[in-house]
């Protein structure tokens, strides 16, 4: 765990925004006519200066100078300045600003369904940075029956914006039980679910993700009887 507590403090510091004034430590930094290595430079700012951020496009920052320059400055080189406050300034990776953004998410995940292992795909819409609706399927196969089940869930993200975040979500749907071909006399039988899942998801890189979930079923399968069962899964899936 000593691990997620060093990384936790990174997550919970703030990007550079629009109108942060920063300092320049480096030598000089080059001020380009547009954002890319394509355009001219017509401006060095040296160091002591101060900068304004104006407007990021990708991996380049518009910045004005003190003395009125505008230009474009790459964000590696705004890496090395200070805030107002001393502190380095921050800027958050083009592909985290996807991930911040994403809409859709599909993935697969495998684990364990009680003692039998499991498998399962879902797919999910973000209906604000805190909230989505998402849709599971998955199938359980045991040594004396196989399981096929679905539940549509309400998910939400607390803190989104981190890179490692937890979720809980809330659902329902329905499983169906089938007895192997080698037992006598069984029977399918159908029920419907409810559950309740909390886990951890990580932004791995560009637009990749893996998820880390425990789920509490509960199924109902008659007026006066339901079972419990208990899942754990690792996923891997991608946003677009």
């Amino acid at each position: 765990m000593m691990w997620l507590v060093a990384l936790l403090p990174a997550l919970w510091l703030a990007p550079a925004a629009a109108g942060e004034k920063v300092q320049v430590t480096d030598p000089f930094i080059e001020l380009r006519t547009g954002p890319g290595r394509g355009y001219p430079v017509f401006y060095v700012a040296e160091r002591d200066e101060w900068i304004e951020i104006e407007v990021r496009h990708t991996d380049w920052v518009q910045v004005r100078t003190s003395n009125g320059k505008e230009g474009w400055v790459h964000r590696r080189q705004l890496e090395t300045t200070l805030t107002q406050i001393g502190t380095p300034t921050r800027f958050r990776d083009i592909f985290v600003d996807d991930y911040l953004r994403r809409r859709v998410e599909m993935g697969v995940a495998y684990g364990h369904f009680k003692s039998d292992p499991m498998q399962k795909l879902w797919v999910s819409y973000n209906v604000t940075g805190t909230v989505a609706i998402e849709a599971t399927g998955g199938q359980v196969q045991g040594a004396f029956s196989g399981t096929d089940f679905w539940h549509v869930n309400l998910l939400l993200e607390p803190w989104s914006d981190w890179r490692l975040a937890p979720y809980f979500g809330v659902g329902v749907g329905r499983m169906s039980n089938l007895p192997n071909a080698t037992l006598v006399a069984g029977a399918k039988t159908s029920a419907r679910l409810a559950d309740a899942t909390v886990g951890l998801q990580l932004h791995l890189t560009e637009r990749f993700i893996a998820r880390l979930d425990y789920t509490q079923y509960l199924a109902y399968i008659a007026d006066n009887r339901t079972d419990q069962y208990r899942a754990v899964t690792i996923g891997l899936g991608f946003f677009f």
